[in-house]
């Protein structure tokens, strides 16, 4: 009775005797036979269980979890966390162009969450390898044209060789590449690279290489080159490039005046002061000095369609560009133009430049000095998509909808335009993300089950074996409850000592591994060239918590046991 009232509730007497139990236990007693003999191997592969499942288990958390963050940031650091493109287009690679504004840029930037907005474009090319290599070698990848705003950020600590492309120069052509496609084609950094690009007319780049990085994360490193944004623009013939030429051959005596236009769509307007015409060009003798200019515009059907422009929403067509010829005429400027001709008939030029581009004729009399000065193009004016980084990538479907409002729902910007997610743009790489959440579940779960056994188990060998103990307990005035506490104590002790253990071997090997990546990965199939490990400690402590406490609770069941033993049976038991 006085055990019943003075420590049945009494916390430090069920931790005072498991711990005797425990110090017991660890007493080698050779004179112990059958079942008593065999209680101290089988709670030491209870111990070596919940200590091995700790250690698979922190190990699964760490290198999934770092797979997740390593591949993810890797993709986010080529792409973004945001895209917006032209609406209706699919793959970014290939997409229609948008037209810049710097009006719709301040809206992005001032959306709750968004960090940083940058102007990309994207052109494939064929690269081809070093001239002094005996046999040639070419390889496809994509030139992703970045402006000066562009975020380096993730390059920088990837950097190999070189530095980052800095685009001091306005027709800058230096180019960030990878390791492996320098490797492939035998290039090293400060070589020119010949790149050819497939249009009607296929032509030929060369490009500086300042620097060479390598992240390690193949699909993306073998196929992705950073050069200067305008170099993809003009390019991929957005917008209009307009020059005034003239012909080598008269026309009855007379030059021709002719425009030369690229890009849009093919189908030309131009306005040389008159209005839009079909008319290409004219014949002149200049007689007096004189400024031609020409702008010129694609269209559909109609030549007073509205050309393209923000303002005019509906148009397709590519904002206009201008071009200016410049005619001097020295000497009698009224005299008939007879011009030099060489034996082929055609115009005798004096080049007063070297680009060609000013000239003198002999016209007899007079001698007529000509001066062209194409337009700039419209190009600059088009991107490919905007990319835009977010704060928390946690809350990426949030801050996709709240951008997403910005852009749908604002009269400033009346281009039709989509919002996609890295998500959305490397949906098949996250669903794969996503199907090692449902593995690591799987061996958590296994490794539970695989220690809850074991430990249930060595609780009933503890029982067994300390039947007469629990009976003196019963005699002495002990409840079920109070004595089944005392077990549940003591194995709650070897689960810490085994969960202990294992911390420190699980998180010493994700340590060598986070330290020494001793164990690689073939990059062609898992992404990366490690194993990663990321250490998130709320999730391991969560880990230890879980663990603990579902193992008591279920070896609450087993304890049981002790309630059908009778004292007056247990206490004669040997």
């Amino acid at each position: 009775m006085y055990f019943r009232i003075r420590m049945s509730n009494n916390w430090n007497y069920i931790y005072f005797i498991a711990k005797k139990l425990q110090r017991k236990q660890a007493v080698t007693d050779d004179s112990l036979q059958g079942n008593k003999k065999a209680a101290k191997p089988i709670t030491r592969i209870a111990i070596l269980s919940i200590s091995l499942a700790m250690v698979v288990n922190i190990v699964t958390i760490a290198v999934v979890e770092g797979f997740q963050q390593e591949v993810s940031r890797k993709v986010i650091g080529f792409g973004s966390h945001i895209s917006i493109q032209k609406s209706g287009e699919i793959s970014l690679m290939e997409s229609s162009p948008l037209m810049k504004s710097e009006k719709f840029e301040q809206i992005l930037s001032r959306v709750e969450g968004v960090t940083h907005v940058q102007s990309v474009a994207y052109k494939p090319a064929l690269l081809q390898s070093r001239g002094d290599v005996t046999q040639k070698e070419i390889l496809g990848v994509v030139l992703k044209g970045v402006d000066k705003n562009y975020d380096w950020s993730f390059f920088k600590s990837y950097l190999k060789e070189g530095e980052l492309p800095t685009f001091k120069d306005p027709s800058s052509t230096e180019v960030l590449i990878s390791k492996r496609i320098a490797s492939d084609l035998h290039y090293k950094l400060g070589d020119t690279i010949n790149a050819y690009f497939v249009k009607q007319k296929p032509i030929q780049r060369q490009f500086q290489i300042v620097g060479i990085y390598e992240t390690g994360l193949e699909d993306f490193d073998k196929e992705l080159v950073f050069c200067y944004l305008p170099q993809v623009q003009q390019l991929n013939d957005w917008g209009i490039v307009a020059e005034i030429t003239v012909d080598d051959t008269l026309a009855d005596g007379e030059l021709v005046i002719r425009a030369q236009v690229s890009g849009g769509n093919g189908n030309y307007r131009y306005d040389w002061g008159k209005g839009y015409e079909r008319y290409a060009g004219f014949t002149i003798c200049p007689t007096k000095d004189t400024i031609i200019k020409l702008v010129a515009s694609d269209y559909w059907t109609f030549l007073d369609e509205p050309s393209g422009s923000l303002e005019q929403a509906k148009s397709e067509t590519a904002i206009p560009d201008t071009a200016y010829l410049e005619i001097k005429v020295h000497g009698n400027k009224p005299a008939p133009c007879v011009f030099k001709l060489d034996s082929e008939g055609n115009l005798k030029k004096k080049f007063l430049s070297q680009d060609g581009l000013h000239y003198e004729l002999d016209a007899g009399a007079k001698k007529v000095e000509l001066e062209s000065f194409p337009g700039h193009g419209s190009y600059r004016e088009y991107i490919g998509s905007y990319e835009l980084s977010v704060a928390d990538f946690s809350d990426i479907e949030n801050q996709k909808y709240k951008i997403k409002k910005a852009v749908e729902f604002n009269p400033d910007f009346r281009q039709q335009v989509k919002v996609n997610s890295i998500k959305d743009n490397q949906a098949d790489l996250f669903v794969w993300l996503s199907f090692l959440d449902v593995n690591l579940a799987i061996v958590l779960i296994l490794m539970l089950i695989i220690g809850i056994v074991n430990m249930g188990s060595a609780l009933l060998v503890l029982i067994l074996v300390r039947t007469n103990f629990i009976g003196i307990l019963k005699a002495m005035g002990a409840s079920n409850l109070f004595v089944r506490k005392v077990f549940l104590v003591h194995t709650g002790q070897l689960i810490l000592k085994g969960m202990i253990w294992g911390n420190v071997i699980g998180i010493g090997l994700c340590w060598l591994q986070y330290q020494f990546h001793i164990i690689p990965l073939d990059a062609k199939v898992y992404y990366l060239n490690t194993v990663p490990i990321e250490f998130n400690i709320w999730k391991i402590a969560l880990l230890n918590i879980i663990t603990l406490s579902v193992c008591l609770a279920v070896l609450f069941v087993p304890s049981l046991l002790i309630s059908r033993i009778n004292p007056a049976k247990s206490i004669r038991f040997k």
